[in-house]
């Protein structure tokens, strides 16, 4: 059983939940040949071995439901403050099954009506559900308008679902839209803009990195640069913290010594992304991290163990266009990184690049072509699921520090 999780957010995009799309097993692709019954049941136990916190991090799961397992008694599994219920648009209206929506909603479960495609009005299950989602390829929002304004009348969440763009994103907003899936979170100019700030921040993590390159940096000049940012140091200091086992740090220089070189040179880039990323979503942030483990994660299984580093740079880079609102060579001009990297980013070329497409195919929840990119690499889909949980798990415990 594979999972891949779509975050969900909120007008301030703050995520209120995950979609989380499913494969039961290697064979099946989405659907094909498996029944949606048996993909539902599927995930609900991989969501009970591996923990609810760890997959939708104590927010909203969206699973999709079809008629026989919402009448089933397998819904009950999930606590209602978890689950979100999301009845498929090729359930068929029945009286068992809306006497079971009644049921759910009492019990305080929220229903989502999943790819709207009718006409609002009059639709036999509207009165059961607490979300409508329309999908915004089959159904674009100018063509919606009518549908929109008689369920915001009803007091329904809309959920605009396979969002692209900024644009998409600010009319769904501004026609009633609460709720927004899709990709454009992490794409360049997403909302507001403000390249000198952040600009301003990498050139200042520059300076570190260019002295971590050097052939033997120093301690005291690392040190001098990062005492000058009382914010940084006091992160610094935060992450030190475990690794100092108790002892007293009196100096940046000190916790530096406790840190050393090559794990300092990860949390300096894990710290400049949070910062960048402060104005953005923190799920941005979050994807970063996922990346950056997962293609370390690959790069260690296969014949590009020896760029492991360069792999994980690449993952935590991935998102500095959307950080900064700036197309990646952009992004990337004054930054030191090898021609590996820089081909992944830049160019979608190059050994990283198919890593960089195998993190993204998982994200999509697209089996079939990362199915198609681990051949390439020689490594199983089922190591590269592993894989990505253990990114999601690392991902969470560098969150916490970070944001706690």
């Amino acid at each position: 059983m594979y999972i891949a999780r779509q975050p969900i957010f909120k007008v301030n995009m703050d995520v209120y939940g995950y979609e989380l799309l499913f494969r039961a097993k290697k064979e099946s692709l989405a659907y094909d040949g498996l029944s949606s019954s048996a993909a539902t049941a599927s995930v609900i136990s991989g969501l009970m071995e591996e923990g609810f916190s760890t997959i939708v991090d104590n927010k909203r799961a969206f699973i999709n439901f079809n008629e026989e397992l919402l009448i089933s008694d397998v819904v009950e599994l999930i606590h209602k403050d978890t689950l979100v219920i999301e009845i498929l648009e090729t359930v068929q209206v029945s009286e068992p099954v809306k006497n079971r929506m009644r049921e759910l909603k009492k019990a305080g479960y929220e229903i989502a009506l999943d790819d709207f495609q009718d006409d609002y009005k009059g639709y036999p299950l509207n009165d059961y559900a607490k979300i409508i989602k329309f999908d915004l390829i089959r159904t674009p929002l100018e063509t919606i308008r009518e549908s929109v304004r008689d369920a915001l009348s009803e007091g329904k969440i809309l959920l605009a679902e396979k969002v692209e763009t900024e644009a998409e994103f600010l009319l769904a907003k501004s026609m009633g839209f609460k709720l927004f899936q899709g990709f454009f979170f992490s794409r360049p100019t997403i909302v507001g803009n403000n390249n000198a700030v952040r600009t301003s921040t990498r050139n200042q993590y520059l300076r570190i990195f260019k002295e971590l390159r050097k052939e033997e940096p120093s301690f005291q000049v690392l040190a001098e640069i990062i005492e000058k940012d009382v914010a940084l140091s006091y992160k610094l200091l935060r992450v030190i913290r475990e690794k100092s086992q108790g002892d007293l740090v009196y100096s940046i220089k000190k916790a530096l010594s406790y840190m050393g070189l090559k794990e300092l040179d990860r949390w300096i880039r894990i710290l400049m992304i949070q910062d960048l990323g402060s104005e953005k979503p923190k799920e941005l942030v979050y994807v970063s991290l996922i990346r950056s483990k997962l293609a370390e994660e690959i790069a260690v299984a296969t014949h590009l163990k020896n760029a492991r580093h360069e792999a994980s740079m690449m993952g935590l880079f991935s998102t500095l266009d959307a950080l900064l609102d700036m197309d990646m060579e952009e992004a990337l001009r004054g930054v030191n990184l090898s021609p590996r990297i820089s081909e992944a980013l830049i160019h979608s070329q190059g050994e990283l690049s198919v890593i960089r497409e195998i993190i993204e195919s998982q994200e999509r929840g697209d089996w079939q072509k990362l199915d198609l990119l681990a051949t390439v690499l020689n490594v199983s889909e089922e190591d590269v699921y592993g894989y990505y949980m253990k990114a999601v798990r690392w991902a969470k415990e560098v969150m916490e520090l970070l944001y706690d």
